[in-house]
């Protein structure tokens, strides 16, 4: 989307690493990998077509492998992602099935792989869950290496870059943000990708503003342009005034200011006005990340996704490696409850990567606990590998995607097999482990208090919840407006599922983007939930919101709350209540 005011233009994208930066573009320009031509090949020739295609697989493998070996400190938890393409550049469903076609249809090795892509990708940009569907991008960025390779196209040096700018690309790839020297790029803006995206998680740990999938940026930014680039807005100001700069100037400045005061409180409780102390955890996907979450000031592990063990390889992997992989994470959290969730994943995946049979609708389809249930070997591999880890320290498991109560019972039966498992071999193991479950769909808000019998906690997912409760694909561009957490249909869920929580005795945790908003932080205390999960970054911010709350005065604000129909009633409502409580002002502190 564009908006004109005199001169400037302001480009609205997707906010992928909250921040403010004001400086020169610098274009790294892709274009001649995206314009292969096809043509055909004689008999003769075939061999050495796949033989030039199998070079530019192994010359993209070496230069990754550089990328990785010459990767500084602040990236070492990032290298996984690298060695992730080292295994998707060799395997069968990009590698053979290239070389398949070029042998079949005679056709060149740049418009083969160009093809075999094509059919790849949609098969996980058609997911719903926003973590799997990015790994589309995984299969763009190691294609493009090959590509680069095959039409002899030079990679871009971000490493080489000497002076202080803001990149602008179509697409930024793990390989290229890791070489991102931090005293050079202030930021950076990119045509495709997502929060979710690899580049957008990189961004974040590096803590530089990032706005992605922009669409036309490249198009609408010139070398040496002034633009200014806002993170949490999602925005991108093209040639902006001079009012337009010093506005921008002083809330850079209060940010920054806003931001060095809570993160030297990071590491204190967090603890509302009137003494309520609320835990504020983690959400990892790689053990490094577990640094992160300490240095932010976590209080936990509130959500380990599991699956990146399993997309990151092209096999199974073992038992032993998942349980030396989890207990990593516990060894170094020691006490603190580290919540691991079981594989949420579609079908097939898990062994080729990517699957052959795409299923119509994957969003309702056969994908966490039911690929789990179906699959109970491949489940209980992953039940062991928890049950022996949560020996060395504090586990909760916790089960996503979960409809109904059989799903519950029959989840609960294999970890109980898994154990029993266990304890015949004589390994050491802890089966006395809280079990809990998502609530993400709309059947387990209804059923819940038939859930809360057989489980020890919820943890509401909202990423989930929201999308299949307001029927909204927040990744399409028609429909993403709607994605509205402060919806009056998700504040009743949340509601209901933490009352019917409190009447059974145990506790509702939020793991969702939600728990990561400071602005929804009176909200959720009062709606009842009992301890937030966010990526480590936003942690200290959650946790200042936190700390400037009153619950004692929360029950009149919240009855108000509920009483609104609109999302934008709800906020205006928290804005008149408490002032902007995420990092945009400091009328919290004041009117506190």
């Amino acid at each position: 989307m564009e908006e004109r005011k005199s001169q400037e233009v302001i480009l609205r994208g997707i906010g992928g690493s909250p921040g403010i930066c004001i400086g020169k573009a610098y274009l790294v320009d892709k274009e001649g990998v995206d314009v292969v031509k096809k043509y055909i090949v004689s008999e003769e020739s075939l061999s050495a077509e796949v033989g030039r295609f199998k070079t530019a697989v192994k010359k993209a493998g070496e230069a990754l492998r550089r990328i990785i070996d010459d990767t500084p400190e602040e990236f070492r938890q990032h290298v996984q992602i690298l060695e992730t393409h080292v295994v998707v550049l060799e395997d069968k469903m990009l590698y053979d099935r290239t070389i398949d076609m070029i042998e079949k249809e005679r056709i060149n090795a740049e418009w083969a792989l160009k093809k075999v892509v094509s059919l790849v990708k949609p098969k996980f940009e058609n997911m719903s869950d926003d973590y799997l569907k990015q790994r589309a991008e995984d299969i763009t960025h190691v294609s493009n290496r090959i590509m680069e390779n095959l039409v002899g196209a030079d990679p871009v040096d971000i490493a080489r870059i000497d002076k202080r700018v803001i990149l602008v690309a179509r697409e930024l790839s793990p390989e290229e943000t890791s070489q991102i020297k931090l005293e050079r790029i202030k930021g950076f803006v990119a045509n495709r990708g997502g929060r979710d995206s690899h580049t957008g998680i990189i961004a974040r740990t590096l803590e530089i503003p990032a706005v992605l999938g922009v669409g036309n940026a490249t198009l609408k930014i010139k070398n040496d342009d002034i633009i200014i680039v806002d993170g949490k807005a999602g925005t991108v100001v093209v040639n902006p005034t001079e009012q337009t700069l010093l506005e921008t100037e002083e809330r850079r400045e209060r940010y920054e200011m806003k931001k060095a005061l809570v993160a030297r409180k990071s590491h204190l409780p967090a603890r509302s006005k009137d003494g309520i102390r609320i835990s504020v955890m983690g959400n990892i996907e790689l053990p490094e990340e577990v640094v992160s979450v300490l240095d932010h000031g976590g209080d936990g592990i509130g959500l380990y996704r599991t699956e990146f063990q399993y997309l990151s390889r092209p096999n199974l992997p073992s038992e032993e490696m998942l349980f030396e992989n989890y207990k990593d994470v516990i060894d170094v959290m020691g006490k603190r409850p580290v919540t691991i969730r079981t594989l949420d994943i579609n079908g097939d995946k898990t062994v080729n990567y990517i699957r052959d049979n795409q299923e119509r609708n994957p969003a309702l389809g056969l994908r966490a606990i039911r690929y789990c249930l179906k699959k109970p070997e491949i489940f209980k591999t992953q039940l062991r590998a928890i049950l022996r880890a949560a020996a060395y320290g504090n586990v909760r498991i916790l089960i996503p995607m979960i409809s109904g109560v059989e799903e519950v019972e029959q989840a609960v039966q294999l970890l109980d097999e898994a154990a029993q498992h266990l304890e015949q071999q004589g390994i050491a193991h802890n089966r006395n482990v809280p079990v809990g479950i998502m609530i993400e769909v709309p059947s387990a808000v209804i059923t819940a208090d038939i859930l809360a019998e057989k489980v020890d906690f919820f943890s509401i997912g909202t990423n989930d919840l929201i999308q299949y409760t307001l029927a909204i694909d927040r990744g399409n561009r028609h429909v993403a407006h709607l994605y509205q957490p402060l919806h009056p249909a998700i504040l009743r869920m949340i509601k209901q599922t933490c009352e019917v929580a409190r009447t059974a005795g145990i506790k509702t945790y939020m793991c969702g983007e939600m728990a990561g908003e400071p602005l929804y932080a009176p909200i959720l205390l009062g709606l009842g939930v009992d301890e937030l999960s966010t990526n480590p970054q936003t942690i200290p911010q959650v946790k200042d919101a936190i700390r400037s709350i009153d619950t004692t005065d929360v029950g009149d604000f919240m009855d108000a709350v509920m009483r609104q129909t609109t999302p934008d009633a709800v906020e205006a409502l928290v804005a008149e209540k408490y002032g902007a409580v995420d990092e945009k002002d400091d009328h919290l502190k004041q009117e506190h």
